[in-house]
């Protein structure tokens, strides 16, 4: 049989190509390193942050403090209880990160948000590394810390203990805290679509949390997405349920200082809350008399405690102030650790939150104002009380006539 020179010309095109399919199925490809020689040198001590860290830890305290955004001392004691659960066993093919090392890195992304692969030039410990055990060492750093920093009061001595403290720092009786919610944003998986897009167009999670008077966090709740509203939130929170069912254990209704009327324990918050016998709102801002705005004005120097902690919160750990490229999952274990190290540093460093600059303060998003509620008239009558009393001789402060007129509340 006779093939003409197009046929011959095909046949050997094709041959060639199944030979080269074969060649690249049946080459075994080359094995890639198990580890490169400049991670390897980690263990010598000769990554960046390890150097920087034992020089600021000899030369300069205070460096160190804002490097790590704990002493010494406090990250000794952290370490401390954080060991047992992140360190692993040394293996025949290369040496384990060691717990300390793992804590420190954990705490530089916490405070900076820096990428993974930023972290990997600095320490010497590769990016997938560093991806498995952030996420890890953060849930530990909150499950070691929630019971003793981060509790809800469960009885009134406890409740009463910030009602005094709300009274002397910001002269509010009777309130056992300061509520409101911000978003924690963070880049979605591509599956997610719209689940999580809120108001502003970005995809977050929902911080809900209540603070005391000195800007400790006393409830959190975290992990609702952003397109839930504000009153959503809230109602379907165990805070709400529980102020419903009156299981917090809140001190007796009294009367205010100066009063013969009993007065529940309350909350401030602001216009994205219900008004509630519980729960302080301002007066709707049109048409508001003298008294009222002098309430209003109250109200809101109490309730900045929240707006106030959240500041300080993203200032210390600004991994919260950009976009996480992480998924819901894992912002939410590092928010959570972000806010127990917080009440950690709080309680640990003997600081109190008093006085503010406005200016330095950098805050998370805020939530929408949402529109008005049914409101009881018993929920009224509370909020009244509290008008009146700011207003007598008894509830008023020198100078909050002169608050009213220069920021025209």
């Amino acid at each position: 049989m006779e093939f003409d020179e197009y046929t011959l010309y095909s046949i050997a095109s094709v041959a060639i190509y199944t030979n080269m399919l074969a060649l690249k199925f049946n080459t075994r490809r080359r094995r890639r390193v198990w580890s490169r020689k400049w991670h390897e040198r980690r263990n010598m001590g000769m990554g960046i942050l390890h150097m920087l860290n034992d020089e600021l830890l000899q030369e300069d305290s205070a460096a160190y403090k804002n490097f790590l955004r704990l002493t010494n001392h406090q990250f000794e004691k952290l370490l401390r209880l954080v060991e047992p659960h992140i360190s692993r066993q040394d293996t025949v093919m290369r040496q384990c990160v060691s717990a300390r090392s793992r804590l420190e890195l954990t705490l530089r992304f916490l405070a900076t948000g820096e990428s993974y692969r930023s972290l990997m030039y600095s320490s010497r410990i590769h990016e997938s590394t560093i991806s498995l055990f952030i996420p890890e060492v953060c849930e530990v750093i909150f499950n070691v810390l929630k019971d003793e920093f981060l509790m809800t009061p469960s009885t009134p001595e406890s409740w009463q203990s910030i009602a005094d403290q709300f009274m002397e720092l910001w002269q509010f009786p009777q309130c056992v805290g300061a509520l409101d919610g911000r978003h924690i944003t963070f880049r979605p998986p591509k599956s997610a679509g719209s689940f999580y897009h809120n108001y502003k167009g970005d995809h977050s999670l929902v911080l809900l949390a209540l603070a005391d008077a000195c800007c400790k966090f006393t409830y959190i709740n975290i992990g609702v997405n952003g397109r839930i509203s504000d009153g959503g939130v809230f109602r379907d929170c165990t805070l709400s349920k529980a102020i419903q069912n009156n299981s917090l254990n809140f001190p007796q209704s009294r009367p205010l200082p100066g009063s013969s009327n009993n007065v529940p324990y309350v909350i401030v918050a602001d216009d994205a809350f219900p008004l509630s016998t519980r729960i302080l709102k301002p007066y709707p801002q049109r048409g508001l008399s003298h008294d009222k705005k002098i309430f209003n004005y109250r109200l809101s120097r109490a309730r900045r405690i929240i707006e106030h902690a959240f500041g300080i919160l993203a200032n210390r750990f600004r991994v919260l102030l950009n976009p996480i490229c992480l998924s819901p999952n894992k912002v939410e274990k590092i928010t959570l650790a972000c806010v127990a190290l917080h009440n950690y540093l709080c309680t640990n460093s003997g600081q109190f939150y008093t006085d503010f600059d406005e200016a330095s303060i950098i805050t998370l998003d805020t939530w929408k104002p949402q529109g008005t509620n049914r409101t009881s008239r018993s929920a009224l009558s509370v909020r009244d009380e509290y008008k009146n009393y700011f207003c007598s001789p008894t509830g008023s402060v020198e100078w909050q006539d002169a608050a009213v007129l220069r920021h025209n509340c």
